[in-house]
């Protein structure tokens, strides 16, 4: 893979990562969870360099339906009841690693945020842009 970003964790030729994959497509790799508030998730990463997926060539798209559902499988064990997916894009939204990575996030009966999602983002505060 050619391209990597210096610097960045996210693009493997820079050999940055503590983590180890747990999956990989022709495009795409999965790492676990290293965040200890949601130890049963992962992120879905484009092997080539690209800070959203906005940049996504179509072989990467052609490729992500794959990635995604093997991803998916990968929590088959643990008998989720849902999914919570999101994309970071920005520093304004939240994205603090600028090599796009979807979050992939397990959800439960009885967990604590249990009907929480990205609805409340969307929804708190009512701010809107001046056009």
């Amino acid at each position: 893979m050619t391209g990597a970003v210096p610097e960045c964790r996210f693009c493997l030729e820079n050999r940055l990562l503590v983590d180890e994959l747990i999956l990989e497509t022709e495009h795409f790799y999965m790492l676990g969870s290293i965040d200890p508030m949601v130890p049963v998730a992962g992120m879905v990463v484009p092997k080539r360099h690209s800070t959203d997926p906005f940049d996504f060539t179509s072989d990467q798209w052609r490729d992500f339906g794959k990635a995604l559902n093997a991803a998916k499988a990968h929590f088959d064990d643990k008998a989720p009841d849902g999914f919570t997916l999101g994309w970071n894009v920005g520093g304004v939204a939240g994205q603090h690693v600028f090599h796009a990575h979807l979050h992939i996030i397990p959800r439960f009966k009885g967990e604590p945020n249990e009907g929480v999602g990205i609805r409340r983002v969307l929804r708190t505060p009512s701010w809107r842009p001046e056009n």
